[in-house]
C-alpha cells in the first residue's frame, strides 16, 4: 500500500513506525519512500541502495540538505505503535518514534507539500545508521556522489526534544588488553590470571573524572566508559587473556587523533588497539544561515552529546545541527515514545522556515 503523505505527520510517523526497518532490512520502507518522491513533480529522485535522495532545482541562491536515517535499532515487543496518554500529554509510543522515524514522518510530508520552497533542499533518506559505520548509508552516498552534498546548510532530524543541537561529541571505542598464563584453578599459582592483570584498567576507569568542554558557546560533557568485559575459557582453568572494551565520548574541540592520543594516555602500559573512531562536529551555529535557522524555529540552541551523521556533513564543511521530535533519553529505550505536540511543532518550525515566512 503507497504511503499517504496527505495524512497528518503523525498519521505518517505511525505509518512508517509499523513498516519494521532493523537495520539491514531497510528496503521495504525505501521502496515506499521512493515510489512517493517519484510521484510527485518537484523533485528529481535518486536512489543508492537503500538511500533515496529528492531534491528540488529552482536555481535559489542557497541549498540546504535535510537528512534522516529510516533504520531502527531491534524490535522488541513494541511495534506496532499505540497512542497513549502520560500525564494529559498524548504520545505515539514504539519502537523508532523517537529514533528517528517521527523527524523523517516530518521531512516527507515536508517534501511533498513545499512545491516552491525559499531555498532549493536536498531531502536525504538513509539506511544502515545504527551499525556500523562502514554501511552507513550516508557515508556511502557521500563516497559514491559527493556532489549531491553540495550545500550552505544541513539539518539532520535526529531527536531533540524539538529544539536545535549543534554539533555532536566524537566517538571512540577502543580494546585494552591483559595476557597472563593459562594453568589448572586448583594450581593457580603456576599461571598468571589476566583477568587479575586488568584490575589497573578498572581502576582508572574508576577515578576518571570527565570533562565538560565549551565550545563555540555550549558545553559538551565528555566520558570514559567500560562497555564490554571478556576473559577466560572455562570454569577451572587460569585465564590467559582478558579484554576491556572502552567507549570515550569527546568534546568536537578535539580531533581523532587527539582522542586516540588521550585514551593510549590513558592507558599507558597496557596494549591498546582502537577498533571505531568518528571525529565529532562543531556546533555550526556561526554561520548566518544557521543563526537565521535558529532564529525562525525559536530555539535556544543546545550541544549533542551523542555522536550523529552531522559530523559527516561538517567534515565536508557544512553547518549542520540537529532537529527533530523526541526526548534523545529514550532512543533505542524499550519504552520509546514521541510526545505528539513536537511532531507538529516541529512540522510548523520547519515549514515556516523553508517557505521563508
Amino acid at each position: 500500500m503507497p504511503l499517504d503523505l496527505t495524512a497528518s505527520s503523525l498519521e505518517i510517523t505511525r505509518t512508517i513506525c509499523d513498516i519494521p526497518s532493523v537495520s539491514g532490512d531497510e528496503a521495504t520502507l525505501a521502496d515506499l519512500i521512493e515510489d512517493a518522491m517519484r510521484s510527485l513533480g518537484h523533485l528529481e529522485v535518486i536512489r543508492s541502495g537503500n538511500t533515496i535522495v529528492a531534491r528540488t532545482d529552482l536555481g535559489r541562491a542557497q541549498r540546504v540538505v535535510i537528512a534522516g536515517h529510516i533504520d531502527t535499532v531491534p524490535i522488541n515487543a513494541n511495534v506496532p505503535t499505540r497512542d497513549i496518554e502520560i500525564d494529559g500529554e498524548p504520545y505515539l509510543w514504539g519502537r523508532g518514534t523517537v529514533d528517528m522515524k517521527a523527524g523523517v514522518a516530518v521531512q516527507l510530508k515536508l517534501a511533498a507539500e513545499l512545491v516552491e520552497p525559499a531555498v532549493d533542499i536536498t531531502w536525504m533518506w538513509y539506511d544502515n545508521e545504527e551499525v556500523d559505520a562502514a554501511r552507513n548509508g550516508l557515508k556511502l552516498l557521500a563516497d559514491s556522489r559527493p556532489d549531491l552534498f553540495a550545500a550552505d546548510f544541513a539539518i539532520l532530524g535526529e531527536p531533540s526534544n524539538g529544539q536545535v543541537e549543534g554539533g555532536c561529541n566524537g566517538t571512540l571505542r577502543a580494546v585494552v588488553r591483559t595476557t597472563g598464563v593459562r594453568a589448572h584453578s586448583a594450581r593457580a599459582w603456576v599461571g598468571e590470571n589476566a583477568i587479575h592483570r586488568a584490575a589497573p584498567i578498572l581502576a582508572r576507569l574508576a577515578e576518571y573524572r570527565p570533562r565538560e568542554v565549551p565550545v563555540e558557546g555550549l558545553v559538551y560533557r565528555e566520558g570514559l566508559n567500560a562497555v564490554r568485559i571478556s576473559g577466560g575459557i572455562a570454569g577451572n582453568v587460569i585465564p590467559d587473556a582478558c579484554e576491556v572494551e572502552v567507549n570515550y565520548r569527546f568534546a568536537p574541540s578535539k580531533s581523532a587523533a587527539d582522542a586516540e592520543e588521550h585514551v593510549r594516555r590513558v592507558f599507558d602500559g597496557f596494549a591498546v588497539e582502537i577498533t571505531d573512531l568518528s571525529a565529532g562536529a562543531r556546533p555550526g551555529l556561526d554561520a548566518p544561515i544557521a543563526q537565521q535557522f535558529v532564529a525562525a524555529v525559536g530555539a535556544v540552541p543546545q550541544p549533542k552529546y551523542g555522536w550523529t551523521d552531522v559530523a559527516r556533513f561538517s567534515a565536508l564543511g557544512i553547518p549542520a545541527v540537529n532537529y527533530g521530535p523526541g526526548d534523545p533519553h529514550l532512543a533505542h529505550h524499550d519504552e520509546e515514545r514521541v510526545p505528539v505536540a513536537q511532531i507538529a511543532d516541529t512540522e510548523q518550525g520547519l515549514r515556516s522556515w523553508l517557505s521563508g515566512v
